[in-house]
């Protein structure tokens, strides 16, 4: 979700927390705590690059998806249309006749 977050390009930290919650209607707020701990590992993994610029006298590091990211992007999409197409095939009423 934070890959997709950056696809529309780059973005502060905290801006990847905001344009998650906001893309989720609010049903994903994930902590600052959570969100920058794992930008971090993204960046290790060569998923996205972070860069620090300075913005009204503060220092922010921006992140943006590198092209293995946009590749993992699309990976984990695949990945997650799969999963969901199953549980949704698992979670269908079932045709059985109902026992009492």
């Amino acid at each position: 979700m934070l890959l997709a977050a950056l696809e529309a390009g780059p973005l502060h930290g905290y801006a990847v927390k905001e344009a998650l919650r906001e893309s989720t209607e609010g049903r994903i707020d994930l902590p600052t705590g959570t969100v920058y701990p794992a930008l971090h590992r993204l960046e290790r993994a060569g998923l996205i690059s972070g860069s620090w610029s300075v913005v009204g006298g503060r220092r922010r590091r921006s992140y943006a998806l590198t092209p293995a990211g946009h590749v993992a992007l699309g990976g984990e999409r695949a990945g997650w249309r799969e999963f969901a197409s199953a549980v949704t095939a698992a979670l269908k009423v079932s045709s059985w006749p109902a026992t009492s």
